[in-house]
C-alpha cells in the first residue's frame, strides 16, 4: 500500500493526508506518476460489431486505470475512435450508408458492450473526424523538422529507420506493414517504410482541405494527432493489442517524437496478448470472430470480464467456451471467500498483498491466489479493484 503522511492543511488546523502513488511495472518499465497518469488506448474503427479480441484490450485498459487509482495515482484515459478510415468507408458503401452514419451506429453498439463488461467510459474519446486539423498541423511540423516530404498531394513520413528502432529485420517489418495496408496506394515513396501522414482522396472518399490539396489523414498519423491533442506531447502508458506494436505504435511514437522533439512518446506500453479462435488470430478482416454480444447471451458481464483478465496480460490465448465456464466458477469462489461486506474486518496487510501483485505487471492470477488464500477483506478488495462486485452482471 502507498505510504502516507500528514501535514497541516492551508489553514494550519486540519491535517491533509498525503499518499504518494505506488510504482507500477508495465512491460518491464517502472512507472511512478508525478502528474496524473496519462493513458492512451488505441480504440475501435467502428465498421462492425465488437469481438472478444477488441474487448480484451479495453478491459485491460480499464483494469490499468482501476489499479492506478488503488495505488494512489490519478489516471486520465483517452481512447480514440478511428471514424475516418478506408475500411470504414468501404463497409459503409457495401451497406448503402454514409460512413459517418455507420460509424455512429457501430459506436453505440460498442459502448453498450463495454457497459456490460463494466468498462468505464474514458475521460477523453477523441474521434478522428474531429481531429483532421490536428493531423494537418502534425504533417506541417514533420515537414518543418525535415522528417517528412511531399509528393503529388501526399505527405510521407520518413520511416526508413522505424523497423530497426522497433527491433525488426527488414523482411519481418515489410511483412507486417503489408498486413496493415502500408504498402498499398503509396506512389512516389523514397522507402517502402515511409507512410502517409496525408494523402489525396478520390471523389468517393472523405476529403478535407489542406495545404497539399483535398485529402484525408493516414491511420498512424490520426492516432498520433489524437494522442497529443488529448494528452500532450508525451504520455505515460500506450495501450493496444500486441499486433499494434508494429507498425502502428512504432510509427505513432516516431511521428510524435520527430514533430515535437519530446522523447520517449510513451514511458511504458501495455500490449495485450492475441486472442485466437481455432489457432488463428481473431480479426474482423478474416471473419474469425467470437462476438461479445453473443457471449453476453450465455454469460454475465462479470464472468466475461474475469475470463478476459485471469491470465498474463501479454500471453496469447484460445477463446473457447470453457474459459468462461471456468471464470464463472472462479468468480463464485472469490465471492464466497470474501463473504458479505457487513461481515468483513479491514485487512490492510491482505489488501497490500493483493495490490502488490496487481502493480507487478497487472498479475491478476497472482492477486487471485492471494485473495483466495487470505479471504475476507482481501478478497472483497480484489473484487472491487477488478470491478467484479456485481456477481450477476
Amino acid at each position: 500500500m502507498p505510504a502516507t503522511a500528514s501535514e497541516p492543511g492551508p489553514s494550519g488546523r486540519y491535517p491533509v493526508t498525503l499518499a504518494p502513488a505506488a510504482p507500477m511495472v508495465l512491460g518491464g518499465a517502472r512507472v511512478l506518476p508525478v502528474a496524473p497518469l496519462r493513458v492512451y488506448t488505441c480504440g475501435i474503427t467502428p465498421y462492425d460489431v465488437t469481438h472478444v479480441g477488441h474487448a480484451a484490450t479495453f478491459v485491460w485498459a480499464d483494469l490499468l486505470a482501476s489499479v492506478a487509482r488503488a495505488s494512489g495515482a490519478q489516471p486520465v484515459l483517452a481512447r480514440n475512435v478511428t471514424d475516418v478510415d478506408d475500411v470504414l468507408t468501404a463497409a459503409a458503401a457495401r451497406a448503402g450508408r454514409h460512413y459517418d452514419e455507420l460509424a455512429v451506429v457501430q459506436e453505440f453498439q460498442f459502448d453498450r458492450d463495454m457497459t456490460a463488461l463494466a468498462v468505464a467510459r474514458p475521460a477523453l474519446t477523441p474521434h478522428a473526424r474531429g481531429h483532421v486539423p490536428a493531423v494537418v498541423r502534425l504533417a506541417a511540423a514533420l515537414l518543418d523538422a525535415g522528417a517528412a516530404y511531399e509528393h503529388e498531394g501526399h505527405v510521407y513520413f520518413d520511416g526508413a529507420a522505424v523497423p530497426a528502432r522497433a527491433g525488426l529485420d527488414e523482411a519481418t517489418a515489410l511483412r507486417l506493414s503489408t498486413e496493415y495496408g502500408d504498402q498499398e496506394g503509396a506512389p512516389g515513396r523514397r522507402s517502402p517504410f515511409d507512410v502517409a501522414v496525408w494523402r489525396p482522396s478520390t471523389e468517393d472518399q472523405p476529403a478535407w482541405p489542406s495545404p497539399w490539396g483535398w485529402g484525408r489523414p493516414g491511420w498512424h498519423a490520426e492516432c498520433a494527432a489524437m494522442a497529443i491533442s488529448s494528452l500532450g506531447h508525451a504520455i505515460d502508458v500506450l495501450v493496444g493489442g500486441v499486433d499494434l506494436a508494429f507498425p502502428h505504435h512504432a510509427y505513432q511514437a516516431a511521428m510524435v517524437e520527430a514533430a515535437t522533439g519530446v522523447a520517449p512518446f510513451a514511458r511504458a506500453t501495455l500490449h495485450v496478448g492475441e486472442v485466437r479462435l481455432g489457432g488463428e488470430k481473431m480479426a474482423k478482416s478474416t471473419g474469425n470472430l467470437v462476438l461479445v454480444a453473443d457471449l453476453l447471451q450465455r454469460f454475465p458481464g462479470p464472468v466475461l470480464r474475469l475470463g478476459l483478465l485471469h491470465r498474463p496480460v501479454e500471453a496469447p490465448w484460445e477463446c473457447d467456451e470453457q474459459v468462461f465456464v471456468d471464470a464463472g466458477a472462479l468468480l463464485d469462489r472469490l465471492h464466497e471467500a470474501a463473504g458479505p461486506p457487513s461481515g468483513r474486518t479491514e485487512d490492510a496487510e491482505g489488501r497490500g498483498r493483493v495490490l502488490a501483485a496487481l502493480l507487478d505487471g497487472l498479475d491478476v492470477p497472482a492477486a487471485v491466489e492471494v485473495a483466495l488464500a487470505v479471504g475476507g477483506d482481501a478478497a472483497g478488495y480484489l473484487l472491487d479493484v477488478l470491478r467484479l462486485t456485481d456477481r450477476a452482471g
